[in-house]
């Protein structure tokens, strides 16, 4: 599975507390009273103009320090499954590409968040008559925080509870019985710790995205924590939303073949476009442009099913391109 997506957008949505955890020192230096600027533009131009192969998952911000200087921080945060050698020099490319374009100091980190504990590359180095050239960057192992559990478990920062949802997906990985079971012990701990409802949401849409679940025990899970999430007046906005806009969609149908297609599009297009937005973010939007030009129930049905097995955008916009459309 492609754990890419939900990653970035965790890190976009909490970046404070991201920094925070992983990177305390970057932390203190950072003066968040002054806001910060995501440059996905940006850096998507830089990205698309490398030739070091497969594109990463990247985040460009901009920060003010509390000396008064403006950074570009460039982060890094790779879902690596196997080791990967040209992943120091990609680390390079985009560190002097960003440089070269914006001419500020640039500082790119690396999240490692794949399972090879053997993948640990944190310089890009070269060298020849006398010429040399080295860049080092921060590094951060995911894996190095199975050790870490007790730490995890008292640590207030919000990002505790997405590590050890990450690592309990990596170790539950074909078992459905245990995934759901610590997958309920996570969602039922988001109402424990007091925090603000856009970090609770934040993370429970990571989690629920990692954490997939078969259909029924996805039910079934609602139906166990609904009356925990009524008490704590949180609505169930991933998993429930997703069972409640197929059941919209599946209606849109049903009132396709009694009233006929204008009538059931706009609610078929309108669920489809959530779910899209619930899965992939800001960045699905051309996805559901391209879903309102379907006019065809069929293949609105087909597109329904697909999307829910869809692991990434990437993945995603290859289903919209494979795909039939019927005006």
């Amino acid at each position: 599975m492609d754990y890419d997506s939900p990653w970035k957008e965790v890190v976009e949505d909490l970046f404070e507390p991201f920094l925070l955890f992983f990177f305390p020192h970057i932390h203190n230096d950072v003066d968040f009273s002054k806001g910060y600027e995501f440059l996905d533009k940006e850096l998507q131009s830089i990205v698309k103009s490398s030739e070091t192969g497969r594109r990463i998952g990247d985040k460009l911000a901009k920060v003010h320090l509390f000396d008064g200087s403006e950074q570009w921080l460039l982060i890094h945060i790779e879902i690596q499954g196997y080791e990967e050698k040209e992943f120091p020099e990609r680390m390079y490319v985009y560190n002097y590409r960003i440089f070269d374009k914006f001419q500020k100091e640039v500082i790119s980190l690396a999240l490692l968040t794949d399972d090879n504990p053997r993948f640990r590359p944190n310089e890009y180095h070269r060298s020849r008559w006398g010429f040399e050239v080295l860049c080092r960057y921060p590094i951060v192992k995911i894996i190095d925080y199975r050790e870490r559990w007790d730490e995890l478990e008292a640590s207030s920062n919000p990002f505790a509870i997405v590590v050890k949802a990450y690592l309990k997906t990596l170790e539950t990985e074909g078992n459905v019985q245990d995934r759901y079971t610590w997958k309920k012990r996570f969602l039922l701990e988001l109402y424990q710790r007091g925090m603000q409802r856009e970090t609770i949401l934040a993370i429970y849409k990571f989690i629920d995205w990692i954490m997939k679940l078969p259909d029924e025990r996805e039910t079934a899970l609602y139906e166990e924590t609904k009356t925990i999430e009524e008490i704590n007046a949180m609505p169930y906005i991933t998993t429930a939303e997703r069972i409640g806009l197929k059941r919209g969609v599946e209606q849109g149908l049903a009132q396709g073949i009694e009233q006929g297609i204008e009538q059931s599009l706009p609610t078929v297009h309108q669920a489809l476009a959530t779910i899209i937005k619930i899965k992939f973010g800001e960045a699905g939007r051309n996805l559901s442009e391209r879903v309102n030009q379907v006019r065809s129930l069929d293949t609105l049905q087909q597109l329904m099913a697909q999307l829910e097995g869809a692991q990434s955008l990437s993945e995603a916009e290859k289903l919209f391109d494979k795909m039939n459309f019927q005006n």
